[in-house]
Parts: C-alpha cells; structure tokens; sequence
C-alpha cells in the first residue's frame, strides 16, 4: 500500500531495549558495533541512552542540537538503564523475547560490508555466538549476543535470498 498524504512524513525513529549495566552495554554498542551515542538523559531513577551510526554528523552537535536531531532521523536504538539493576543481586535480566517467557521481540540487525571479517572480529573480541555462518541452513548470517542476551543478526549489505 502506499504512503498516503497522512503518513508521508512518518519515519521509524527507534527501538528500545532495557539493560542491566550500562558499563557492559555501551562499550559493546560502541565499541564493539561500532556506534555512537548520540545523546544521554538521565531521567532521575533512570537513564536513556539513544545510539546511532553517525552518518549525518549528528555526534558532532552540540549536546542540546544533538538531542533534537535525534527525533528527525532513522535507525536509533534507545537503552534504557533502570538504576539499580547493574548492583541487585536478585535482579533476574530481562526477557530477551527468544524464550518464554516474554517470546515477542526477536532481534536487531546490523548490516556489515564483510561479514566474514565482521564474525572473525567479533570472535577475536570473545562476543558470544547464537548463530555462526557455519550453523544452521542460513549461511549468510549470523547472531551474537549483547550483554544482556539480546540477538544481534549480522547481515551482509548485500543479501541474496
């Protein structure tokens, strides 16, 4: 169906995803992945993290302008940090929407120019592996893990299916 004079304007602006620690999840969506925090709210008992890759120069704004650009772009993904929950002993994780309960949400995915250099990489930095190339039917994909059990599909930029 196409877009209509209604939702001409729309875009998918984010995701988001609770985590644990943030000292854990952002070095790998950083440094790992590769992206970069475009703008951080500490909300009081809460803090929002909104990462993105940093085609269009937004990193380099000033914090205030940073945190505006954010809403007029696509592809962001918001961690959310409960306070608390990197230091609570009985805090169980969150439902990573694979398994039950809380099977829903499945995965994000992040394409890359190598796949295989992307995989041998990720390997090297010890990122664990749901799914390698060599598993399974689906030999041109992969899925890691992030810090808090959340599946990362790894694609290749250019996919024939």
């Amino acid at each position: 169906m196409p877009r209509t004079a209604a939702t001409e304007g729309f875009k998918f602006n984010h995701t988001m995803i609770r985590i644990k620690d943030p000292k854990l999840s952002l070095p790998f969506y950083m440094d790992t992945l590769g992206m970069d925090l475009v703008s951080e709210q500490n909300m009081g008992d809460f803090t929002l993290y909104f990462l993105a890759y940093d085609h269009d120069g937004i990193a380099s704004l000033p914090a205030e302008q940073k945190a505006k650009a954010r809403f007029n772009r696509e592809g962001i993904l918001e961690l959310t940090h409960n306070h608390g929950t990197e230091s609570d002993p009985n805090f169980q994780g969150y439902a990573n929407g694979n398994a039950e309960p809380g099977r829903g949400f499945g995965h994000i995915a992040i394409t890359v120019s190598n796949i295989e250099e992307a995989c041998a990489r990720f390997e090297s930095l010890g990122v664990p592996f749901k799914k390698r190339l060599t598993d399974g039917k689906m030999r041109h994909i992969a899925f890691i893990l992030d810090p808090d059990g959340y599946w990362v599909e790894i694609v290749p930029q250019a996919l024939s299916l």
